[in-house]
């Protein structure tokens, strides 16, 4: 059996999570589905694989549910099962920030396509900042961006508070332009980045991998390889497979034909999504 896999999430506003995910998780068990689906009060994320008239029926009803119209989906095949199981879970956030309520749904920056986005961080005036983690940074990013440095998603609020506190005293409150893997960190960044009083914020639309698939290797701005949190580790242009592997102790990413200083079992803290 061929999988479809759709990737997606939206922000939007829902008044009653629960009892979107109980009726989700009814028909995910119905379609006999596999992944997760996290739902919360900001919107829905998650990736699902399964025959691919289930997947149609299932992204057919998200899109039905409040303000999900417009949901962002990423497709691709599997030719065996790529989750064990499938899994609806309520939580506070869809992506962990642990920043209050920003709202990304109506306070986040200003989508930018992948020739818009070349053209804005091309000018020396842009401030181009990675929301994602180190080990994702370590694999690629592009050229001249800013890395946090970050363990996790949920320290990403406190690096931009001491950044933000520098440029300010610096007397600048530059156009700022950020990114991710996917398109939802950098979505709920830039809310975060507007709540702090900066208002010309940008993120690449559909993320880094929506990048590597459209954008000409030729006129990229994109260097080295993207992390991903599949079997594949890392992809490049055109989304082939990278030229990473996963190390067994640490869980960490390292290409493949060069030695790994493994720091030892990071007993499940990293990688992850968050």
């Amino acid at each position: 059996m061929s999988y479809t896999v759709a990737a997606l999430y939206h922000f939007t506003r829902f008044g009653d999570p629960q009892a979107i995910a109980t009726d989700l998780k009814a028909l995910c068990v119905h379609l006999r589905t596999c992944g997760t689906l996290i739902v919360a009060g900001e919107g829905i994320n998650g990736t699902v694989a399964g025959d691919g008239d289930a997947i149609a029926a299932l992204v057919a009803h998200i899109r039905a549910l409040p303000g999900c119209a417009e949901l962002d989906v990423k497709y691709s095949q599997a030719q065996a099962a790529p989750f064990a199981r499938m899994k609806v879970k309520v939580k506070a956030e869809i992506v962990t920030l642990g920043a209050g309520d920003l709202d990304p749904a109506t306070r986040a920056g200003t989508h930018l396509d992948p020739v818009a986005w070349n053209a804005l961080i091309s000018d020396p005036d842009t401030v181009v900042i990675d929301t994602r983690n180190a080990y994702e940074v370590a694999c690629g990013t592009f050229d001249g961006a800013i890395d946090p440095a970050t363990r996790s998603f949920r320290d990403f609020p406190a690096w931009f508070d001491d950044f933000a506190a520098d440029l300010k005293a610096q007397g600048r409150t530059p156009r700022i332009a950020m990114f991710c893997t996917g398109g939802i960190r950098c979505e709920k960044s830039t809310a975060l980045v507007k709540a702090r009083g900066f208002d010309e914020v940008y993120h690449l639309k559909g993320g880094i991998l929506r990048y590597l698939e459209e954008m000409p290797e030729a006129d990229s701005r994109w260097q080295g390889d993207c992390y991903v949190f599949d079997e594949r580790v890392t992809v490049g242009h055109g989304l082939k497979p990278g030229d990473y592997v996963t190390c067994r102790a640490c869980g960490l990413p390292h290409p493949r034909d060069v030695a790994h200083d493994c720091p030892g079992d990071a007993s499940g803290a990293w990688p992850h999504r968050n």
